[in-house]
């Protein structure tokens, strides 16, 4: 079994700050990229940021310059720090596994099950 548990969502004030963490569990083997899509009411699915394995990231322009991507993987766990956050931010925010190898398995993508931000005054 394989699961990815985020953290870190909320309300928080324009201009202000949060840090969601996605954490995968189980006997995991390796993971190649991970990263993170948003989704706001009425709108699709958003490609936010990705990393991989070796640490090369890519961004979505509207949060370059105020969001950042990072990853442990020693605990199979990637980060977003998210800054100078707009309205625009709020939506639910996804985490992603590509090519998640167990000992005897493969999973191609596992999603975690989305965290709220809102960002409101």
């Amino acid at each position: 079994q394989v699961q990815l548990v985020e953290s870190g969502g909320g309300l928080v004030q324009p201009g202000g700050s949060l840090r969601l963490s996605c954490a995968a569990s189980g006997s995991i083997f390796s993971i190649n990229s991970m990263g993170w899509y948003r989704q706001a009411p009425g709108n699709e699915r958003e490609l936010v940021a990705t990393i991989t394995s070796g640490g090369y990231t890519t961004y979505a322009d509207s949060v370059k310059g105020r969001f950042t991507i990072s990853r442990d993987n020693a605990k199979n766990t990637v980060y977003l720090q998210m800054n100078s956050l707009k309205p625009d931010d709020t939506a639910v925010y996804y985490c992603y596994a590509d090519d998640l190898r167990l000992r005897d398995r493969r999973y191609l993508r596992v999603w975690g099950q989305g965290t709220l931000v809102t960002v409101s005054s």
